[in-house]
């Protein structure tokens, strides 16, 4: 005779999903934005500015999964991500409502080309994003290694208005106190945030002001010059292109891991639809 099942064992448990990793902590933003950290699988290992897979179950069953840049650094005991938030996209409309303790997918192998090897030895480096393609340079900004080879880094970043800035500015703010790299940050970075639907210190995109030298103008610098000069881009399709035809105006070459040049494009970076 068997026993029969009590409400507590007929009741279907919650399903356990594949490569999961469970969320620590949510911060929303803005209602566009939204960051969140994760439990770090204890084998993955990548270079500061590299992207995985993270995602949730689709309505289907299957894994729904969008490539994400690690916001947090190589060092870092858990993984960060920076995310808009699409109210009718495939995963964002679903990951936008996660919680502490709940759990996504996260497929531990790490690629990407915003990563230093990428790139020749230099004298100042640029990072230059839109939106969220600020999530790299969140994981760059916070190694030592990038400060070891560069004697000058500058953060370009442009949003739409102030407050989606928030999240690159509490991060810049706080690294001068950061017990890794706080008094190598001080002299180093230069953070150059842009505004172009509010009025904000500084205004414009990031292409036109580098096309027109208002950057170099505002921060007492001479033009990009690809003997001293190095690059990393991510935003949108659009941006990346743009923004690679003004480089390549500078002098500057296009790059990859295994063919370092003056400067490199994260062509997997996710935007608006995801």
């Amino acid at each position: 005779m068997t026993d029969l099942p009590t409400a507590a064992a007929a009741r279907p448990a919650k399903p356990h999903l594949p490569d999961a990793q469970t969320v620590t902590s949510v911060k929303h933003w803005t209602d566009r934005l939204f960051s969140f950290r994760v439990s770090r699988p204890a084998s993955l290992r990548f270079r500061s500015g590299e992207f995985v897979m993270i995602g949730l179950m689709g309505e289907n069953g299957k894994p729904l999964l969008r490539a994400y840049s690690i916001a947090s650094p190589s060092w870092d005991e858990e993984l960060e991500f920076y995310s808009i938030k699409v109210p009718d996209g495939p995963l964002t409309s679903k990951l936008q409502h996660i919680q502490p303790g709940d759990e996504i997918i996260l497929r531990p192998k790490p690629v990407g080309t915003l990563v230093v090897d990428a790139l020749l030895p230099g004298k100042r480096l640029w990072f230059l994003a839109t939106g969220t393609g600020l999530a790299p340079f969140a994981s760059l900004m916070r190694d030592p290694e990038v400060y070891e080879k560069f004697d000058q880094v500058i953060m370009m970043h442009t949003c739409r208005e102030a407050a989606e800035l928030n999240y690159g500015r509490e991060l810049v703010e706080g690294l001068k106190d950061d017990p890794l790299i706080g008094e190598i940050v001080a002299d180093k970075l230069v953070y150059y945030p842009t505004c172009t639907r509010e009025a904000f210190h500084h205004m414009g995109r990031v292409t036109d002001n580098l096309s027109t030298g208002k950057v170099f103008a505002d921060l007492g610098i001479p033009p990009m010059d690809p003997a001293t000069d190095r690059a990393m881009v991510c935003g949108s399709l659009a941006f990346n292109v743009d923004v690679k035809a003004i480089l390549e105006g500078f002098g500057l070459r296009e790059g990859a891991n295994s063919d370092p040049k003056e400067f490199v494009v994260e062509k997997a970076f996710v935007g608006d639809g995801i």
